[in-house]
């Protein structure tokens, strides 16, 4: 089945016969498109709708399809290779199951990760998290690698308690650059808190945007056309309101 897709982006790419759009593009611009199409696949998965999962998941398996074209037309490598990579990867970090290992599991697979950047040449334990990741799973990831040197609060107490430390930080900053800058620590501190209780934050954030998004539409049809003219008085109890219910 998989040959058939990769049929169908050859013709696409055809310098003569193909889609213009589709051939104007490169790794750059249809990078933003691998992005958004994994999280229109976490959307599925989240809403539990299993046909749109389906449906996104091809999405994204086009867009790697879409990228391996792309490569294989450069002359770096194409789609078996992607795929011979990423199987070597799995059996390479599992050797407790493919391999003659007996001790494996979380543990062995982080050993090895770490073994793989080292040989890439990244010794230092950030080394390898992507700059192109979203801000709040980039932090978390920042974090994660930094506490398995021991830089780490013990517990959720000290999480929280820099996040007030860092709200004092934004009351203080003078300039609109000192703000910035500080609300970046703040966000960065309130991702370490919801690591330290266990929370992903992109998850939480995601569900917190779904939330508002469904409270405010409620909002507009409870009262109507008149909505905008409402004081922010009637707003905020019309959001009472509305949230009660939903809990």
């Amino acid at each position: 089945m998989i040959e058939r897709l990769v049929t169908i982006m050859g013709r696409l790419r055809d310098p003569v016969t193909g889609c213009e759009w589709d051939v104007a593009q490169d790794f750059a611009s249809i990078a933003p498109y691998t992005i958004e199409e994994a999280y229109e696949v976490a959307d599925a998965i989240a809403r539990g709708d299993m046909a749109d999962l389906k449906e996104e998941l091809g999405d994204l398996l086009l867009q790697v399809v879409f990228h391996s074209r792309i490569a294989e037309e450069a002359g770096l490598f194409a789609l078996p290779d992607v795929v011979a990579a990423i199987s070597e990867k799995m059996e390479r970090r599992h050797p407790h199951i493919f391999g003659d290992a007996e001790n494996g599991g979380h543990q062995r697979w982080e050993q090895i990760k770490a073994e793989e950047r080292a040989a890439k040449g990244a010794g230092g334990a950030l080394d390898g998290v992507a700059a192109g990741l979203p801000a709040l799973l980039r932090a978390e990831k920042l974090q994660k690698r930094a506490a398995r040197t021991g830089f780490d609060w013990p517990d959720a107490a000290g999480s929280r308690a820099k996040i007030h430390e860092e709200i004092a930080e934004v009351d203080a900053a003078a300039t609109q650059a000192e703000r910035e800058d500080e609300i970046g620590d703040l966000l960065f501190s309130v991702v370490n808190w919801a690591r330290k209780l266990g929370v992903d934050p992109e998850a939480a954030l995601r569900r917190g945007n779904a939330k508002f998004e469904r409270r405010f539409t409620a909002m507009e049809a409870a009262a109507g056309d008149g909505f905008t003219a409402l004081s922010l008085e009637d707003k905020e109890a019309l959001w009472q309101a509305i949230k009660k219910p939903a809990g």
